[in-house]
């Protein structure tokens, strides 16, 4: 008798499944401090790193460089102020006008405690706003907390992947 192959599974692998969390970080030191922090949040999700405003809406919109990226939306877009080209204002003013793009949700991750940052970022349908803390040991923990929240425990909008609810169903749609 042949050998027979390992039976295949109807589902995508469980990482295919994962969206990946955008960062949108322009500050070398800022963007390796939360790449450290989302490591050890020992999160399977893919960090999409873009360095400015104007790359994170190709990224979105599937222009330029990243029209070639695979479908789907991130599960979360961590995104900074203050950014080269297109600031973190103007990319979330463009996410939430975009059909497509208007569900994500979005986490301002700032420097900034301007009153006036803070405000026009909620007018702009920002999901969270945090300042980045100073100290490292409690930036790690912001941001190890923050993956966890919108990349784990969020429910996202009916419609959106979540591969904890998918397991076991026939059909996966984005």
């Amino acid at each position: 008798a042949a050998p027979r192959s390992p039976p295949t599974s109807p589902f995508p692998p469980l990482i295919d499944m994962l969206k990946p969390i955008l960062l949108v970080e322009d500050d070398a030191r800022d963007l390796e401090l939360t790449l450290v922090a989302l490591e050890r949040s020992q999160l399977a999700n893919e960090v999409v790193v873009v360095r400015d405003g104007a790359e994170a809406l190709d990224y979105l919109n599937r222009e330029g460089v990243h029209a070639d990226r695979p479908e789907g939306n991130p599960a979360v877009i961590l995104l900074d102020l203050k950014l080269p080209k297109v600031n973190g204002l103007e990319v979330l003013k463009s996410v939430r006008a975009t059909e497509p793009l208007k569900s994500i949700p979005v986490v301002m991750l700032t420097s900034s405690q301007a009153e006036s940052d803070v405000v026009q970022s909620y007018t702009l349908g920002v999901n969270a706003y945090v300042v980045k803390p100073v100290e490292f040991k409690q930036f790690v923990t912001a941001i190890a907390d923050l993956g966890v929240f919108w990349a784990v425990l969020n429910e996202p909008p009916p419609g959106s992947l979540r591969a904890s609810r998918q397991i076991g169903r026939a059909s996966c749609r984005e």
